[in-house]
C-alpha cells in the first residue's frame, strides 16, 4: 500500500512519540497493579469509590471489561502499530525480506521463551505455559508479520476469517454440564458465573481452548497434570490475539500513511465501528465479551478501545504537539520489553528492601489499610528511576 499523494502528507519519523508515551502508560497501569488496589478495596466496602476503584484496578471475574482488562489488548494492539515503522526503517538501512524475516522469526521466539521464563520463576521445573502476554503475541507475530505486506483489505479478510472460524470452533464442542467436580477442572467452588444457553459454549473450563490444553500442555514435563487455569486462560487464545494486532497493524498503516488531517478520523471511526460490534454480539446473543478466553466479542470491544487511546495519545502528542507531559510514560514506552521483565522478577525483592532500609512503619503513614497503596507507590517509583537511569544511557532493551 503506497503513501497518497497528497501535500498534506509529511514525512513520518522513524518512531512516534505518541506510540511510546501509550506503550508507557499502559504498561504504567499494569505497574499499578503493585498497589494492590482491588485488595484494597475490600477494606472499604460501604465506599463507592473504593469499589469503582478495586474493580477497574484488576480483572472482571469473567464477562464485562474493567480498565485493567485492557492492558493486553492494548499491547498486543500496540506490536500492530509499530510494525509498519519497524519495516520502513529496516528498508531504509537496506534490509533485505530475507533478514527481516529471519529477524521477525527471531522475535517470535525470543517472546514465547521470555513469557516461559516469567512464568517459571520460584518453580521447581519450567513452567511450560503459552498463555503469557509475551508468549501470546510471540505466537501470532509471524502471522502478522506476513500481513504487514499485504494490502489493507486483506487484512481485514484475514481479521473476518480468524473471528468467524474461532467463533466457530467454541460453537462447535459440545456443551458441557456444570454440576462435576470442580477441584477437577480447577474451578473456584461456588463459581457464580456459568452461563446457560447459548453462551454456554463460553464456559469456565468447559470450551474447545481448554480441551485443547488438556492434551498440549500435558505434552510437556509437569509436577501434577492439567487440568485448567483457574483463570480460564488457554494457549489458544493467540488466534484471537493474532486478531487485536492486525487491528493494530491497520492502524499503523494509517499512522504511516496517511494524511494528518485524516488519521484521527479513522481511529476514531474504527474504534467507535469495533466497540459497537462487539458489544453487539453480546447484546445479540451471538458471542459474550470475555477477556480471560479472548473472545471475538472481546477482540473486536477491546480493539475499539485501543483505536480510540491511540487516537486520543495521537491527537494531543502529534496534531496538537504537547509532549512535555507526556515524559515519563515515553520512560517506560521506549523500554517496556525491560519494565515488563523488571515488574515480574524484582518487585517482591524491592519490597522486602525498601521495608528493610526505610522500616514498614514509613509505609503506615496513612494507616494499615493503604499501607499496600504506599509500598506499591514506592516500588513502582523505584523500577521508574532504573528506567529513568536506562534511558539517560541510552539503553534499551530490544527483542
Amino acid at each position: 500500500m503506497a503513501p497518497p499523494n497528497d501535500a498534506a502528507v509529511t514525512e513520518r519519523p522513524a518512531r512516534l512519540t505518541s506510540l511510546d508515551a501509550l506503550r508507557g502508560f499502559v504498561m504504567f497501569l499494569m505497574g499499578v497493579e503493585l498497589l494492590q488496589l482491588d485488595e484494597v478495596a475490600k477494606k472499604f466496602p460501604d465506599s463507592t469509590l473504593w469499589q469503582t476503584i478495586g474493580y477497574h484496578a484488576w480483572h472482571a471475574p469473567w464477562t464485562g471489561c474493567s480498565l485493567h482488562d485492557l492492558i493486553h489488548p492494548a499491547f498486543a494492539f500496540m506490536v500492530g502499530v509499530a510494525l509498519p515503522f519497524s519495516l520502513a526503517s529496516r528498508r531504509a538501512r537496506g534490509q533485505a525480506l530475507r533478514e527481516m524475516s529471519l529477524h521477525a522469526g527471531w522475535r517470535s521466539f525470543l517472546l514465547i521463551v521470555l513469557g516461559i521464563f516469567v512464568h517459571s520463576l520460584g518453580r521447581s521445573i519450567t513452567n511450560w505455559t503459552f498463555e503469557d502476554t509475551l508468549t501470546q503475541m510471540g505466537l501470532g507475530y509471524p502471522f502478522l508479520f506476513i500481513l504487514a505486506f499485504a494490502r489493507q483489505r486483506t487484512r481485514w479478510i484475514a481479521l473476518a476469517g480468524i473471528l468467524v472460524g474461532y467463533w466457530l470452533l467454541f460453537v462447535s464442542y459440545p456443551i458441557l454440564p456444570t454440576n462435576i467436580t470442580n477441584d477437577d477442572f480447577n474451578i473456584p467452588e461456588g463459581w457464580p458465573h456459568h452461563a446457560t444457553g447459548f453462551f454456554a459454549h463460553w464456559n469456565l473450563n468447559r470450551n474447545i481452548a481448554w480441551s485443547f490444553d488438556t492434551w498440549f500442555l500435558n505434552l510437556f514435563p509437569r509436577n501434577r497434570p492439567f487440568v485448567g487455569y483457574l483463570g480460564g486462560y488457554n494457549t489458544l487464545n493467540f488466534i484471537p490475539t493474532l486478531g487485536t494486532m492486525i487491528l493494530g497493524l491497520i492502524a499503523g498503516t494509517w499512522l504511516r500513511e496517511d494524511t494528518t488531517s485524516t488519521i484521527v478520523k479513522h481511529l476514531l471511526i474504527a474504534g467507535l465501528a469495533c466497540m459497537g460490534l462487539g458489544w453487539g454480539l453480546e447484546i445479540a446473543g451471538i458471542c459474550p465479551i470475555i477477556k480471560k478466553i479472548w473472545t471475538p466479542a472481546w477482540t473486536l470491544y477491546s480493539g475499539g478501545w485501543s483505536f480510540l487511546l491511540m487516537a486520543a495519545f495521537y491527537f494531543v502528542m502529534d496534531v496538537k504537539k504537547l509532549r512535555a507531559w507526556a515524559f515519563p510514560f515515553v520512560v517506560i514506552g521506549m523500554n517496556s520489553i525491560a519494565m515488563y521483565l523488571l515488574f515480574h522478577t524484582i518487585d517482591e525483592f524491592l519490597a522486602e528492601t525498601l521495608e528493610q532500609h526505610l522500616t514498614p512503619n514509613a509505609f503506615l503513614l496513612l494507616g494499615p489499610n493503604l499501607q499496600p497503596v504506599l509500598l506499591g507507590s514506592a516500588v513502582l517509583l523505584t523500577l521508574w528511576l532504573i528506567l529513568l537511569w536506562m534511558h539517560k544511557g541510552k539503553i534499551y532493551l530490544r527483542v
